[in-house]
């Protein structure tokens, strides 16, 4: 493979410059979503379509519905807006 003088980062068809893909969630919306692991942190980890989405106050396993206050190329974060309650049932 030929090198070129274009520094880190350029590499056509090798996964440089995803950004343009649109991402599965925006700000201000709202998911319904399972946490499946926590961060170092110690925020809640939970996927929509793949896309990993860090969620303050939650826990490992939890069901909640969620609103995404920001997202960035590899990531979202968003505020839980009701967690689940297994005593509660909705209808």
């Amino acid at each position: 493979m030929k090198k070129t003088s274009f520094g880190r980062g350029y590499n056509r068809g090798q996964g440089g410059f995803k950004s343009f893909k649109p991402k599965p969630v925006e700000v201000g919306k709202e998911y319904d979503v399972t946490i499946t692991e926590v961060s170092r942190r110690g925020d809640g980890i939970a996927k929509v379509e793949g896309f990993v989405i860090f969620v303050a106050g939650s826990k490992q396993g939890q069901q909640a519905r969620i609103k995404i206050t920001q997202v960035s190329n590899r990531f979202a974060t968003a505020t839980l807006v009701e967690p689940s309650q297994s005593t509660e049932t909705k209808e």
